[in-house]
């Protein structure tokens, strides 16, 4: 094979999983390998696993794959189904959960009479190594919890053994943690090689979904001496007025619509008839599947009896491992956007990112998506910081310390806040798009990013592009491309030029009005036949066009929802067809000097960050590098210690590289995908989405303005 002998070996072991697209050779999506090399062209050869046995070589695209450690690939190579490696991939904290479980520590595993409770008692290699190309693959044994609250081994028979894609869900034990112990793959004696660990388990139970918000305020911690220390991911029981005991994980707290009182939102651990998906009334406060949503006054939880150790009492995860408040470096010397490498060890974490204080979520996340990344308005920062005004040099120290520390205090905020010369600025909320327009046009006094022109007129400058379309113009689930394309031919505009960054304001009015229940981010938005006087491809043969038209935007034949422009002879002949000879065409304004043979290049944004609005609540997804899995959730309020008068609130950054395993998929699966089914934070960004954000790196958005 030509491609191997010319491929630069790998030193070390590093494996991965092939997340989207198709190979050359031998790989598909869900397949595990380990890198074996690198062709000059940069792409990955591996050898490619069935189980635990070396199947094939084959050579696939470094960007279709997410890197695996031994430990990790050990654990999916167990997993027989390649769908089900993905999905347990895409549920980042669960996996990683899996990936650190320790001896002792209890989980929830799939079982045929439902999910049942148990504790990890061994770290079990399945197969055996005859070659050093093998790899022993991973399985845990679990050892039952009777409904009396003991083991189920009454005597010594072999443990049940499962794999990490049964495991629903993990509990931490209060013990020490022992380490695992390595057993041969036969129910032997125990070999004395302990399994050593990374990190240690959180001590309570999931905390992968941060504290939901309603109406703009932060749900309030339970009072009641019953559920005085409950919080979200507690395991709890609640029995019913007719004596059945049901057992889940509170997934949301505060005080639902017309009630008075602190209830709570409950993750059953099966199906029960007549519960929910997540909505209590006509107000949807989390998603999980149908008919395990339970909500009760919080005094009705009890801590879950089946496990030694609670996740409620009276020490607390939130009380004992609250961060404290950095200091805040108030350097206005230049910083620049932190680099892919350095990401995560920076920002990830609790009291990261930028701290929320009054309704500021709105600002929070638009300085975070803006300025902790990306590149595009970098250069802002390298002019000379003395001829700036003092609101600018304000916020030029809160990025400078955002990518210094990874951390910004409220107080910093709250000040920047009031330079910005309006009262409703320091305490009401606010949309996105009206702090951009402020933040650009007076803080860093730059023109505006687009330059609109509509057929016949003179442009028009805007900072943000508002999509205007009719629901009807649409299909059920549409991409963003497909937003921007049928909202910019309906109203007949145009670019003048390719802007460095785009944002693009979905058909939605803060928490009132969605026109859409989801949308489909479009990572890449290709903008070519939107430039006004620009040569263009002609839709079927290539040739340069002459015509666009409208009409034929949703035509079922000719690919709906993609732009029609046709050369002098397709048009004739495509709206020749009696379906279409209503139509009108318009002619297009094309350089008179274009060859009609001439390639046309294409002008492509990519997406680097997106505004989600839930109930009254902002946060955003940033991606911080060009790595399709390299993705983090910002939310500035989590969080909150203490009360509403002397508490604060914690912001927290998470990475979520399930968003770009998911976005990964053809975009015909991305249609049919179900957001009740996919991870918490994949439905947030498909549900929640407010503002797009792209960027065209090779065109810097420094030009300043001329207002002074």
């Amino acid at each position: 094979m030509q491609d191997s002998m010319e491929a630069k070996a790998v030193e070390g072991d590093a494996f991965f999983i092939v997340t989207r697209g198709r190979s050359r050779k031998g790989f598909c999506r869900g397949c595990v390998g380990r890198v074996e090399g690198e062709t000059p062209s940069g792409e990955l050869l591996g050898l490619v696993y069935n189980g635990g046995r070396p199947k094939s070589r084959g050579i696939v695209r470094t960007e279709n794959t997410c890197p695996l450690t031994r430990h990790q690939a050990q654990l999916l190579l167990f997993v027989t189904t390649p769908s089900k490696r993905l999905e347990l991939l895409c549920n980042a904290p669960l996996f990683k959960a899996i990936c650190d479980l320790s001896q002792d520590d209890v989980v929830v595993v799939k079982h045929k009479k439902g999910p049942q409770p148990g504790r990890v008692k061994n770290l079990m290699q399945i197969g055996r190594k005859e070659s050093d190309d093998e790899l022993h693959m991973l399985g845990f044994e679990v050892e039952f919890v009777d409904s009396d609250h003991t083991l189920s081994s009454k005597k010594p028979v072999p443990l049940p053994m499962f794999n990490a894609a049964d495991i629903i869900r993990v509990v931490p034990s209060a013990s020490v943690p022992l380490g695992l112990h390595w057993k041969n793959g036969q129910y032997g004696a125990l070999n004395k090689k302990a399994v050593t660990r990374i990190s240690s388990m959180p001590s309570a139970g999931p905390t992968g979904n941060p504290r939901h918000v309603k109406d703009g305020k932060e749900p309030r911690r339970a009072r009641g001496p019953a559920a005085a220390a409950l919080e979200v991911g507690s395991m709890v029981e609640v029995v019913s007025s007719s004596g059945v005991t049901v057992y889940g994980v509170v997934r949301w707290l505060g005080v639902p619509l017309r009630k008075t009182e602190e209830w709570a939102g409950i993750e059953l651990d099966y199906e029960v008839t007549g519960c929910s998906d997540g909505k209590y009334g006509n107000q949807r406060y989390f998603t999980c599947k149908a008919n395990t949503a339970l909500f009760v006054p919080v005094t009705k939880c009890s801590p879950d009896s089946r496990f030694a150790c609670s996740s409620m009492g009276p020490e607390t995860r939130r009380s004992t491992d609250t961060p404290p408040v950095p200091s805040f470096d108030d350097s206005a010397e230049y910083a620049p956007p932190i680099p892919e490498s350095e990401a995560l060890s920076l920002l990830v974490g609790r009291m990261k990112g930028i701290q929320g204080h009054v309704n500021s979520c709105y600002l929070d996340a638009t300085l975070f998506s803006l300025f902790s990344s990306s590149v595009t308005l970098d250069n802002i920062w390298q002019r000379p910081a003395e001829a700036e005004q003092p609101i600018t040099c304000s916020l030029r120290s809160i990025v400078s310390c955002l990518r210094r520390q990874g951390f910004v205090p409220a107080e910093s905020v709250t000040s920047f806040r009031k330079e910005l010369g309006c009262n409703t600025f320091q305490t009401d909320e606010k949309d996105p798009e009206e702090f951009i327009t402020v933040l650009f046009q007076k803080v860093l006094c730059i023109e505006p990013l687009l330059k609109l022109r509509s057929r016949g007129e003179t442009s028009q400058g805007s900072y943000t592009f508002q999509i205007i379309v009719e629901k009807e113009q649409m299909g059920q689930v549409p991409t963003v491309q497909q937003l921007l394309d049928t909202s910019c031919l309906s109203s007949d505009l145009k670019f003048e030029e390719v802007p460095s960054c785009l944002m693009v304001q979905m058909p939605r009015f803060g928490n009132k009005y969605k026109m859409f229940n989801h949308i489909i981010p479009s990572t890449e938005l290709d903008i070519t036949d939107l430039l006004h006087n620009s040569p263009r491809e002609c839709f079927v043969c290539g040739c340069l066009a002459q015509y666009e038209c409208f009409h034929c935007l949703p035509d079922r034949k000719l690919q709906p929802g993609r732009i029609k422009q046709y050369c002098s002879v397709c048009n004739t002949q495509v709206h020749s067809h009696p379906s279409r000879q209503g139509h009108s065409p318009k002619a297009l304004e094309v350089p008179a000097d274009v060859p009609c043979d001439t390639p046309v290049p294409r002008h492509v944004m990519q997406l680097f960050a997106v505004l989600c609005i839930q109930t009254s609540h902002y946060v955003a997804y940033v991606k911080y590098g060009p790595d399709p899995n390299s993705w983090l959730f910002f939310d500035s309020m989590a969080d909150r210690c203490g009360d509403d008068q002397s508490g604060y609130n914690i912001p927290e950054v998470q990475a979520c590289s399930e968003i770009g395993i998911f976005l990964a998929q053809p975009e015909e699966e991305l249609a049919r995908a179900s957001p009740s089914q996919a991870p918490e934070l994949v439905r947030r960004l498909l549900c929640d989405s407010y503002m797009f954000l792209y960027q065209n790196p090779a065109t810097p958005s420094s030009k300043p303005s001329h207002e002074e």
